[in-house]
This record gives C-alpha cells, sequence and structure tokens, in this order.
C-alpha cells in the first residue's frame, strides 16, 4: 500500500468509526449471530497472495461487525461499561504508529516519561495521597491491562515482601484473603501463584462490606493454626453489589498486623473519586493512610479506551524486589544509575504498549471538569432508576445502590407468601425473558443465595430517555414473568 493509498483507507476508516458510533442508538445491543458463523463465511486458509484492503475493509463491515456486542450502546447496563471515547480511539491510532515494546527508558524516552505524568495527574484528581506519586521516587503509579493484572502483581510483590520478611516460611502456609463477594480476580491470583486463598464471609446485614473484626477472627485462628495471612484484597464497589469494604476498620486490624498487605480493588467504582462528594463514601482516608497498593480502570467508568488499568503502590522497591530481572542485553545507563524508571519491572511480562498516549489525550481533552460531569451524570440516572424500582410494587432493591449500579429483583407484593426457591426460581425466569432480547443488555448475579439482577449505567451516551425505555421494558418483562407463574402455578 503506498502513501496515497493508506491516506485514502485511512480517511475512509475514520469515516466509517465515527458513521459507527453515530449509528448506535439504531442498532441491537447484542450480537444476533449463531455460534461458528465467522468460521463458516471465511475461508479455510490466508490467501496466498495479498488482497486489495478495500475489500478486506468492506469485509470488516460485513462479517465482523455484526458478530459485535455493543458495549457503547446507550441500553448497554450488562456488567460494567467499558469505556471508548474520540480521544482515546484517536490516542490508540498514535500509539500504533509508532509501535515501541517500551521495556526501559531507552526503548522510546516518551513512552516511559509521559507514563509516570500521566499516573501522577490521574492521582491527583482521584485525590491519592502524595506517597503514591512517581515523583516520591518512592511510591508510584503504573498502567497495566487489567485490575486482575493488577491484583496479581499486587499479590506478587506483598508474597515477595513476606518471604523476605520471614524467610523460612512455607508456600503452602501463606493465605490471601479476599471476600466472598471479591471479583474472581483474587481467586485466580491464587490459581496462578498457587496459594491457599480465603473468602471471609459477608453478609446483606452490614451490606456486603468485609468488616474489621471478621478479619480480627480469621487473622486470629489462622496464625494461631500456623499459617501466614500476607494480602488481603479489600474492594471499594464489588462486582455484584457494589460494596464497599470498611476500610477504615480493616486497617485498624491491620496496625496489629504489620505484616499484611492491603490491596484495594476500585476496578469500577475508583473513577468516581474525581468528583470530591465521593470520597468519603469510597473510603479515600483510609486508601490514602494505610492502602499498600490500590488498583482502578479507566477503560472502565473513565473514558479511556482498553485497556486502561492504574496500579500505584505506596514503596515501589517491594515490586521492583520482586519482579526485576535485568540480563546484560537490557542493560543501560540510566537504568544502571538508578536515574530513570523500567516499567518492565513492575509488571509481569517485558515488552509494553504505548497506553499513557490515550491517557494524555482524553485528560486533556475532557478535563477534570469534564470527568467530574460524566460521572455525577451517570450517578443520577441510577439515583432515577434506583428511587422507580424502590416506588415499585413489582421489584424490591437487593442491595443499597451504589453510584451507577443497582441490585434489583422481582418481588411482587402481590404474591408475599413466595419462599426463597420460589423467589429465586421466578427471578431466573424473568432474567431469562431479559437475557432474550436484543435491544437491551443487563446481567444477573448471585448474593448470598439470592438471585438477582444488575443494573449498571455508564455509556456515555446514555441518557434519562434510555433509562426510562429500559425501565419500561423491565416493567413489562416483569409483568409477562408474572403471568406466566399466575397461569401455571410455578415456573419451569
Amino acid at each position: 500500500m503506498d502513501i496515497e493509498q493508506f491516506r485514502k483507507a485511512g480517511y475512509q476508516a475514520i469515516d466509517r468509526i465515527c458513521d459507527y458510533y453515530t449509528s448506535l442508538r439504531d442498532r441491537p445491543v447484542l450480537s444476533q449471530v449463531e455460534p461458528g458463523y465467522l468460521r463458516k463465511a471465511l475461508p479455510a486458509s490466508a490467501p496466498t497472495e495479498g488482497e486489495d484492503f478495500q475489500l478486506i475493509a468492506d469485509d470488516y463491515q460485513k462479517y465482523i461487525v455484526p458478530g459485535l456486542t455493543h458495549w457503547q450502546h446507550p441500553s448497554f447496563f450488562a456488567y460494567f461499561p467499558t469505556a471508548s471515547t474520540f480521544e482515546g480511539i484517536l490516542g490508540e491510532l498514535y500509539a500504533a504508529s509508532v509501535p515501541t515494546p517500551g521495556f526501559n527508558w531507552s526503548a522510546s524516552p516518551a513512552c516511559t516519561e509521559l507514563e509516570a505524568v500521566v499516573m501522577d495527574w490521574t492521582a491527583q484528581i482521584l485525590g491519592l495521597d502524595k506517597s503514591f506519586y512517581n515523583t516520591t521516587e518512592v511510591g508510584g503509579g503504573v498502567i497495566q491491562t487489567t485490575a486482575s493484572d493488577s491484583a496479581l502483581i499486587a499479590t506478587v510483590a506483598a508474597r515477595s515482601r513476606y518471604i523476605r520478611e520471614h524467610p523460612h516460611v512455607a508456600i503452602e502456609k501463606l493465605v490471601l484473603y479476599t471476600t466472598t463477594q471479591t471479583h474472581s480476580l483474587g481467586k485466580k491470583a491464587g490459581l496462578v501463584l498457587g496459594l491457599k486463598v480465603r473468602a471471609l464471609e459477608v453478609t446483606a446485614e452490614d451490606d456486603f462490606a468485609l468488616r474489621g473484626e471478621t478479619l480480627e477472627v480469621a487473622l486470629k485462628e489462622d496464625v494461631d493454626a500456623g499459617l501466614h495471612p500476607f494480602v488481603l484484597i479489600a474492594t471499594i464497589g464489588t462486582t455484584s453489589s457494589g460494596a464497599v469494604d470498611r476500610l477504615d476498620e480493616i486497617s485498624d486490624v491491620a496496625k496489629r498486623y504489620p505484616f499484611l498487605w492491603l490491596h484495594v480493588d476500585a476496578a469500577w467504582a475508583g473513577v468516581a473519586l474525581v468528583c470530591p462528594e465521593y470520597r468519603e463514601a469510597c473510603q479515600l482516608p483510609a486508601v490514602n493512610h494505610y492502602a499498600d497498593s490500590f488498583c482502578t480502570n479507566f477503560h472502565k467508568w473513565g473514558l479511556i479506551n482498553f485497556d486502561a488499568s492504574c496500579l500505584w503502590v505506596r514503596h515501589r522497591k517491594h515490586l521492583t524486589d520482586a519482579l526485576d530481572v535485568t540480563p546484560e542485553f537490557l542493560r543501560s545507563k540510566h537504568g544502571d544509575a538508578g536515574t530513570v524508571i523500567d516499567y518492565r519491572n513492575w509488571h509481569l511480562g517485558l515488552g509494553r504498549r504505548f497506553r499513557s498516549l490515550k491517557f494524555w489525550f482524553v485528560l486533556r481533552s475532557r478535563g477534570v471538569t469534564g470527568f467530574r460531569r460524566y460521572i455525577t451524570d451517570c450517578t443520577k440516572l441510577n439515583a432515577t432508576f434506583a428511587e422507580r424500582i424502590r416506588e415499585s410494587d413489582q421489584f424490591c432493591l437487593v442491595a443499597k445502590p451504589f453510584l451507577a449500579l443497582t441490585v434489583f429483583r422481582l418481588a411482587p407484593k402481590s404474591l408475599p407468601h413466595l419462599t426463597a426457591l420460589e423467589l429465586n426460581a421466578l427471578n431466573r425466569a424473568f432474567y431469562g425473558r431479559l437475557a432474550s432480547r436484543s435491544d437491551i443488555a443487563i446481567t444477573q448475579t448471585d448474593l448470598n443465595g439470592v438471585f438477582c439482577v444488575r443494573m449498571a449505567i455508564g455509556a456515555e451516551k446514555t441518557v434519562e430517555g434510555d433509562v426510562d425505555r429500559a425501565l419500561d421494558v423491565i416493567g413489562r418483562e416483569g409483568r409477562a414473568t408474572l403471568r406466566e407463574w399466575e397461569n401455571v402455578g410455578t415456573i419451569s
């Protein structure tokens, strides 16, 4: 492809991306294809000779777009949002045009230096303590792929620190703490590292948050049994209910167990810290005073395209002590002198993408004010939705609404004597009706044996009318589920 062909194809690609986003509202949220559709449509092997790029670009529209679930659709309320902005798209485009592995400062100085800068910018706008800034040269921040990677890396650092201080402890005696509502990233970190994982119980009475007393009992039990708890993954905004673990209480307990590393996973909700009015509810003071590491994903509720997970550590040396591997071919003048950051020692891989560029583009384009407006708009929409659920005779809230997440279920006041099993069956049938639709995306969960439905607002294009339509769909499917119940006396 010569430069003129490249230029023409580039213009067309940008036009089609713009057309895609402007037409989102008219598309079904969920893909309508069947499993295996793409293998049937494509040749069994790659072409021997190169093909015209226009044909390739057209086939993207023909074969790939129909198989997409549109996570940026204004009626996408499933899981948590996945951010996408034009500024982020262009940042990715520029980064892709200058591929660099970024494993040390000299690989491309701008990659390392911009990452250090934007991680400090984001720490500032979230209100994180200065001990987490790269400028301290003690703590610092790094961009990871996902919150799962961030949790894994924090656990590796915590394990390395603990073993250095307790060199005779066997690996099988180490214990990683999560809660029964922690994201699966905690269990996966234990699986990858071969660690014993203990999930501490949380209850509906405590809004599914880990309390200090629960942690203290577990620590005493395990220490008395000869085990070695060394890390706790606490959460701000759990996936299933939006729960916020009581970091203030946890910190009071952990002071008496200084060997316990506190990693705070705020993958979705952490970006809300840009708004000062949410910082107390998100336990920011406790994060700043005690957390050893903190993670939030700007690619969820933070307007920056995937992947954009931010990990901050209070003491970067714990990361580099655990992960620094520097063979001769990776040595450099500035790296040996310790005057620059070599980010390869802050994560598991060697190479890394130029992800800071999209941060820089979006942060500059939107500004702090733009981020705050987006977060508060989503939160207001969720408050409207939650209030309508609260007022309904058909539905009830299962957990306290938090920021842009509401968890609810079908619980008709006309059928007050349904058993717990019957209510779960009723709600599985209700969710099945919702899941079969293509005009709305919404997900289910289980809260200590209670089957329920999650409504997570976060697509930038979502407005009040979209929430009203979602409420209408939810209401109609709820009534249809109840009619089926009344007709047959049960739900299969």
